[in-house]
């Protein structure tokens, strides 16, 4: 047999380990969903779990919602490709959750239910209030679910060996139709197991590849970031800050600011992750939990730096970059180059293992989306304002199991416009949506006597229609050079012609503040008071009487 037919015969082989071990560990989380649904009976199952889950249970489950394609993909991506920019998204990712330990995950876990629009609609009119957080809950989801279906694309197109667009479409085609299964069979228990098992799976996974890393410098990170900025063909520079943030002009250091107030505040308002907090007996469970996924998720970023500068040492931009321009693919090649490389046994294997992980964190961040969306749909505006509260319990879940199925077909087709950007910066969008829209409502409910049902509804639709706004007037979707994009943006999503409106790539300096003030000026201008309400919201808040 020739050499060529030896060589296509052994990258076969390999990539038929590499499915079969990726079809593995979908199979088992397949099996932990159907297990699951067979303890979802009720509302309260469906929605929050049974209220059964541990602190640590829950933390974990709230890790493997948050450190999703964008942390594993898309950051590792951004340290191989950007050197020390990739720092602000590691970093704001992390200090985000402690606004949401401060300022909301107690408070929240005892004035609510099932969704956030519990805790807005308890001292105002129920259904503008729930038609708002739900249509916003619905959109911050789905710009979250585009970041994750396009990070399985790229992640299965090189676990094939193909960059075919083709294969990435079909790709995103099938973590639809996996996530509505998820979500429709197994509700938030089967949910929350899957995520457990990802968190556990990815921190091992990382763990691995960190350790390797290291050793292949003598566990000496000097060494390691020497050999990443050497590599990179940047020198010096990819290791100082304004490699992709904040070196041109004005603008690009506004752009940087927007970016890190987006990260911070987003998470507060990111309604997948608000939900957890409903799946624990009470608030001071709500509050451990977060400890724990605090804990969790650092350690996470901390290694998701010596991925990404080990892939840029030992990988290379050029060759990252030549598989997926956005660089989501740096975490799995590394993994292949630490196996062996291409063409080996040990490089497949490996390949696939992280690969297979990568891709279980995928299928569980989409199906803790889904079901924060589908749930505010069936629970809030089926619910309060279709049915104005004369829906049965059946009929609720119903309802629910029938959105996710739209919503997941919604993201499929979305995704495949969006399959050229990088999952980090798609996230990013989403933080900024939540940030502008839910956060706003969701304090001053939380802690203004003032506020009513005016501001409420202004600041969701306000926020809410700032934050896309801006995005579609922003360089995502038109490219055209300009002082600020010198060398314009081929990959936008509309023309890379016309120069874009907006300047700004990230909505959240201008969209954030049109929240507040919207909520501000929607409250003041409006005579409504429901002080005897807040006062009992108050109480309930503080202390968890009444809580559900």
């Amino acid at each position: 047999m020739s050499a060529p037919h030896v060589l296509a015969a052994s990258e076969n082989e390999h990539r038929t380990i590499s499915i079969v071990l990726f079809a593995v560990f979908v199979a088992i989380t397949l099996y932990i969903t159907i297990r699951a649904s067979r303890q979802t009976r009720t509302a309260a199952d469906y929605y929050a779990g049974g209220r059964s889950f541990s602190p640590l249970q829950n933390g974990l489950a709230i890790g493997g919602d948050y450190m999703s394609a964008a942390s594993f993909l898309g950051i590792a991506g951004m340290f191989a490709l950007s050197g020390y920019d990739g720092f602000l998204y590691s970093i704001g990712f992390l200090v985000a959750w402690l606004v949401a330990l401060l300022l909301v995950a107690e408070m929240l876990r005892n004035s609510g239910r099932f969704t956030m629009a519990d805790v807005l609609a308890f001292r105002m009119r129920q259904r503008p209030v729930r038609a708002a957080a739900g249509i916003s809950t619905i959109v911050v989801s789905i710009f979250y679910l585009l970041a994750q279906m396009v990070g399985a694309g790229a992640l299965v197109s090189l676990l094939l060996g193909t960059s075919s667009e083709a294969a990435k479409v079909w790709t995103i085609v099938l973590v639809g139709a996996l996530m509505i299964f998820y979500v429709t069979v197994g509700g938030m228990k089967g949910t929350t197991w899957v995520q457990i098992v990802k968190a556990v799976l990815l921190m091992s996974g990382a763990l691995v590849m960190t350790v390797w890393v290291l050793a292949k410098y003598g566990f000496n990170p000097s060494d390691l970031l020497g050999a990443a900025a050497d590599r990179s063909g940047k020198g010096a520079a990819f290791l100082e800050p304004g490699l992709k943030y904040g070196a041109t002009d004005a603008w690009s250091k506004l752009d940087l600011l927007s970016l890190g107030l987006a990260l911070v505040l987003g998470t507060a308002g990111l309604p997948h992750i608000l939900i957890r907090f409903y799946t624990v007996p009470d608030a001071r469970a709500a509050r451990a939990s977060v400890n724990w996924a605090i804990g969790i998720i650092g350690v996470f970023y901390l290694m998701t730096l010596v991925i990404g500068f080990g892939a840029a040492a030992l990988v290379g931009g050029k060759a990252i970059a030549a598989q997926d321009k956005g660089g989501n693919t740096a975490a799995p090649q590394l993994a292949e180059h630490l196996g062996g490389g291409a063409g080996t046994t040990g490089g497949a294997v490996f390949l696939a293992v992280i690969a297979a992980v990568a891709f279980a964190t995928i299928l569980a961040v989409v199906a803790g989306l889904t079901l924060a969306s589908s749930s505010s749909f069936a629970h809030d505006i089926f619910a309060s304002v279709l049915r104005r509260g004369t829906s049965t319990e059946r009929d609720e879940v119903r309802v629910a199991r029938l959105s996710a199925l739209v919503i997941g077909a919604v993201a499929i087709v979305l995704s495949i416009f969006a399959r050229g950007l990088n999952v980090a910066f798609l996230v990013a969008l989403a933080f900024a949506v939540a940030a502008s829209a839910n956060l706003p409502t969701l304090l001053f409910s939380l802690f203004w006597r003032r506020f009513n049902t005016s501001g409420a509804v202004a600041g969701i639709y306000g926020g809410l229609v700032a934050a896309v706004g801006l995005v579609l007037l922003s360089p995502i979707c038109w490219g055209g050079a300009s002082d600020t994009l010198p060398k314009g943006n081929p990959d936008a999503l509309f023309s890379a012609d016309t120069v874009a409106p907006f300047p700004l790539q990230n909505p959240g300096l201008i969209s954030i503040p049109v929240g507040f003030l919207c909520a501000y000026l929607g409250t003041v201008l409006s005579r409504a008071r429901t002080d005897e309400r807040f006062a009992e919201l108050e109480v309930r808040a503080l202390t968890g009487k009444g809580a559900h």
